[in-house]
């Protein structure tokens, strides 16, 4: 099997009432990316694509950039690890993929490992 690229999709700012919680919230996107990276795969967090992007624009572009942005690396992977609490955004990301037959896991365990 070669690596596919998967999405990490959840929430970020949905119930993050801080920075801190953001920031924890970004954490556990990133842990599961490594988990995706563990098992051969590559992973992709639209969040991290998107954040450097809105620092250059300014806050004003998040609603610009995030989402629009995150949904672009939806359509472009082949599956989609979907972790954490409740969020639309991670959801529709999750839609997307699995509408083009995309694969969608909720652990990364369940991926399967290239060899």
């Amino acid at each position: 099997m070669k690596p596919m690229w998967v999405m990490v999709a959840g929430p970020y700012r949905t119930g993050a009432r801080s920075d801190e919680e953001r920031a924890a919230n970004l954490r556990r996107l990133n842990v599961a990316a490594y988990a995706v990276l563990r098992r051969g795969h590559v992973p992709l967090v639209g969040v991290n694509l998107a954040l450097p992007i809105i620092d250059a624009a300014g806050p004003e572009s998040y609603e610009d950039v995030m989402t629009p942005l995150s949904l672009a690396v939806a359509d472009r992977c082949d599956a989609v690890l979907r972790v954490g609490g409740p969020s639309a955004g991670a959801d529709e990301e999750v839609e997307r993929i699995r509408a083009r037959g995309g694969a969608a896991y909720e652990s990364a365990d369940d991926l399967p490992r290239v060899e």
